[in-house]
């Protein structure tokens, strides 16, 4: 992806929060300048991948296949300095968008519609190989809980959400005519390296064509503190 294209992207989901109410934390406007001042203080930010995420899975075609995301707070398995077993984002689907077939082997999670469309969430149990198992799926929906045939599209409206279990499979994509969706997502400890199991093969972070300045850096991307 180019740096322009990510920074655009960033300004327009930072203006579509804003709209929908939603107010970001205060790291997530640090300018890349403000980033070399901070010091030890910050390292859960940079420990745990707090802040702007876009990715386009290495597909180069973000309008379709691509998602941008703000991790807000994180625990981390790996690092017993962080005792918090939770994570909270907040993540934007544009309307002809769709976040592709997964699951988590260790997180569990809340998907939350939290204003604007229809988010439509395609659900499948897994095989032991790791494919798309034939069998009933259990669906739960803010304290509903029913089961329904592989394969079935729940659709969430704003206010909405919908428990996906780990291990399950689901795919993500706003309700065509509906609109942009600002999606919550509570859930067990994220951790984006290592916890996700794509059902074709695709990448997490984008390789990133330089054109311009970073109007934000990326959760991968803070300076070490000096």
């Amino acid at each position: 992806m180019k740096r322009s294209e990510i920074n655009a992207i960033i300004k327009r989901a930072a203006a579509f929060t804003e709209e929908k109410g939603f107010q970001l934390p205060p790291f997530t406007k640090w300018t890349p300048e403000e980033w070399k001042t901070k010091g030890h203080e910050h390292d859960e930010i940079r420990d745990n991948m707090l802040g702007w995420d876009v990715t386009d899975y290495g597909q180069s075609n973000f309008d379709e296949l691509g998602l941008v995301l703000v991790t807000i707070r994180n625990g981390n398995r790996q690092n017993p300095a962080y005792e918090k077993a939770y994570a909270e984002k907040i993540f934007i689907l544009e309307e002809n968008q769709v976040s592709p077939m997964h699951f988590h082997w260790s997180k569990m999670e809340d998907i939350i519609n939290r204003g604007g469309g229809n988010l439509l969430v395609t659900l499948y149990n897994s095989t032991e190989d790791g494919g798309l198992a034939d069998s009933d799926v259990t669906v739960n929906t803010d304290g509903h809980r029913y089961t329904v045939p592989a394969g079935t599209t729940v659709r969430l409206t704003p206010g909405e959400s919908i428990t996906l279990l780990k291990t399950q499979y689901h795919a993500m994509a706003p309700e065509k005519g509906s609109g942009r969706i600002l999606v919550g997502e509570v859930s067990l400890c994220n951790d984006d390296n290592i916890d996700n199991r794509f059902l074709e093969p695709l990448g997490r972070f984008p390789s990133i064509e330089e054109d311009e300045p970073a109007f934000r850096l990326l959760c991968t991307e803070y300076p070490k503190a000096e």
